[in-house]
């Protein structure tokens, strides 16, 4: 055997050049986080400051002009060591445990949960707009350190060296960034303003900024949250959130929800979208980590069904993905969004018991995405169904109101149908809703589960016949030969012919069939055209199932003339025509042989005008 020497440890060799690449195009999704960088850096010295002496002071200012962008604290500041092992170290972050010479163990431990910065990227991560770093830093805790440059450029080199003590008289810290070719439009004052307001406004430390054309230093914070503030009325403050929301979003909610979960540690608020969104849409929530912009796309903060909200909120509890820019999806959070889906679901519930009219008004723009996750969400769909609105034989009225006045309900699975029978239905007392638009259907097969009273049927020929009214046994004997020439010509359409009395009078005939009628007729039409074994075998399969009916209305007058024509073929053929204008008026596709039947009435009609036009002309010749 051979033996062994212990192998020497070498450490990993890293190409800033590729650092910068791997952040710029894999890990952030664009070079503005730059600014929130500088930001955070800033706003974690200071908080480390206030842990080693809580009366210092609190200075943070932003600045650019000239192709360079300044920022400059009053925090806890480097010594020449931490500045080597700090700035330059990917990885190591000065508040992470083992951080050593940051902190004394006491402060760490107290200090750790405030700040802002976890994965130790640090200024490294400015390199995506930089072409070169330097930074003039002194340590508060070491009053005797002297101040040290540390400077750095895109090439990875870096040098450390110490300055004078009058360089910085006082702790903290001075980061100045010279943008690199190609990235000048980062460092434009107007846009670093711009982004500074909107990743820092809520940081809790009060930061200016500075354009370089000798005004005042402007403000970038904004605290405390709109959400946070004191009004002198319910309606100033709905005002407020009301401008805010279309200052971040670009809309005025149609009202707002409040998110307060103490034990959570999250504050903020939800705005109801104002115009229709598709639930399939992936929402974005703009989430702030200890008062930092984390993301304005956050899509997994708030349940699926939850679409017709966009919040904003404030949390230091939720953990960030490693680019800090969304949320880690672990317990916590799936905790959180339970939380939050409970609250708007008891802003809905609030909706319905104390203000019906501002829920008609948020159903009326979001009823089908509501219909579309109340599918699926058992809670949801017991509270929302009795007042999601359906189109009925009624009128346009909600569930609960439509089964007040009928605890049989019927529906349509076309928008034609119903629209053909709605007239019908309704002046005989049938209660029919319109279930051929998106998921209504299959809300209505879920009802009973919820109201198990009701009793929900597809709505079938047969019902509807039943409502009609009968014709008097002597007046039906009377037209049977005419009934029995319909019948004979309907017979090949796989049709039955009824008479009743309906209204309105102006109807002279109506189509009806139901799934079962139009599956018989499915298997007439494939017998047809079907070979020999498989007409043995679709022949086997009919059913007893009832047909197609035409319902010929006895109160319109054109019927009872019709029944009254002394010519058979005449009679057979507007028969046809009646049942052409029928499956018309209900807009149901057409058959092959219902297109030849509708064509051979319209002729043989013409025919039949144009031979009485001609015997009255020979009438009047002979005259």
């Amino acid at each position: 055997m051979t033996s062994t020497s212990p192998s020497t440890p070498h450490s990993f060799q890293v190409d800033l050049r590729g650092l910068v690449d791997l952040l710029s195009h894999h890990l952030y999704s664009s070079p503005r986080v730059y600014v929130r960088e500088l930001l955070q850096n800033a706003v974690d010295a200071i908080t480390a400051r206030h842990a080693l002496e809580p009366a210092a002071e609190v200075r943070i200012r932003l600045s650019a002009s000239g192709g360079r962008v300044t920022i400059e604290d009053s925090g806890i500041g480097l010594t020449a060591d931490e500045a080597h092992s700090l700035l330059a170290t990917i990885g190591r972050s000065s508040k992470r445990a083992g951080g050593g010479s940051d902190l004394n163990e006491q402060g760490l431990e107290a200090t750790r949960q405030e700040f802002l910065g976890q994965f130790g990227i640090g200024l490294l991560a400015c390199f995506v707009v930089a072409r070169q770093i330097r930074v003039v830093t002194r340590s508060a805790r070491d009053p005797h350190a002297a101040p040290v440059e540390w400077l750095a450029t895109d090439d990875g080199s870096y040098t450390v060296r110490e300055l004078p003590h009058d360089a910085r008289p006082e702790p903290g810290t001075t980061v100045v960034l010279e943008a690199r070719p190609g990235a000048a439009e980062w460092a434009v004052p107007a846009k670093v303003e711009e982004l500074a307001r909107d990743y820092g406004s809520l940081l809790p430390y009060e930061i200016t900024f500075d354009d370089g054309e000798g005004g005042e230093p402007r403000p970038i914070t904004d605290r405390p949250a709109v959400w946070d503030r004191p009004f002198p009325t319910p309606d100033a403050r709905r005002v407020a959130l009301a401008g805010h929301c279309a200052q971040l979003f670009g809309f005025t909610p149609l009202d707002t929800i409040d998110f307060d979960l103490p034990v959570a540690g999250v504050r903020g608020v939800a705005y109801v979208l104002p115009e229709p969104t598709s639930p399939a849409h992936r929402a974005g929530h703009r989430v702030h980590l200890k008062g930092m912009l984390l993301t304005e796309r956050a899509d997994n903060l708030l349940p699926d069904w939850a679409f017709f909200v966009r919040a904003v909120l404030d949390t230091d509890t939720l953990r960030p993905t490693a680019s800090r820019e969304n949320l880690y999806d672990d317990e916590t959070l799936a905790a959180v969004r339970d939380a939050l889906g409970a609250r708007v679901r008891g802003w809905l519930a609030e909706l319905a018991a104390s203000d019906p009219d501002r829920l008609a008004a948020f159903l009326q723009v979001h009823h089908l995405g509501v219909k579309s996750m109340a599918r699926h969400d058992p809670d949801l769909l017991g509270l929302m169904l009795p007042w999601l609105p359906f189109e009925t034989s009624d009128g346009s009225m909600s569930l609960q109101e439509f089964a007040a006045a009928h605890t049989d309900i019927h529906f349509t699975r076309t928008v034609e149908e119903f629209r053909q029978i709605a007239p019908i239905a309704a002046a005989h007392g049938l209660g029919v809703i319109n279930a051929g638009y998106t998921y209504d259907a299959d809300l209505l097969a879920l009802l009973p589960a919820v109201r198990p009273e009701l009793k929900v049927t597809e709505l079938d020929a047969g019902a509807v016949t039943e409502r009609l009214d009968p014709v008097p046994t002597s007046a039906e004997l009377a037209l049977a030969p005419f009934l029995a020439t319909a019948r004979t010509r309907l017979e090949p359409q796989s049709c039955d012919v009824v008479l009743r009395a309906f209204q309105p009078v102006a109807v002279p005939a109506l189509y009806l069939d139901d799934r079962q009628a139009r599956q018989e007729r499915d298997r007439t039409a494939a017998l047809e055209s079907a070979d020999s074994l498989w007409s043995g075998i679709l022949g086997a399969l009919r059913g007893s199932a009832p047909r197609a009916r035409l319902v010929l209305n006895h109160n319109n007058p054109l019927i009872r003339r019709i029944a009254a024509l002394p010519d058979e073929a005449l009679t057979g053929t507007a028969v046809e025509s009646l049942y052409g204008q029928a499956l018309l008026m209900s807009q149901r596709p057409l058959r092959p042989a219902d297109s030849t039947l509708l064509n051979r009435a319209f002729l043989g009609l013409l025919e039949w005008a144009t031979h009485s036009t001609d015997d009255r002309d020979a009438q009047e010749g002979q005259k």
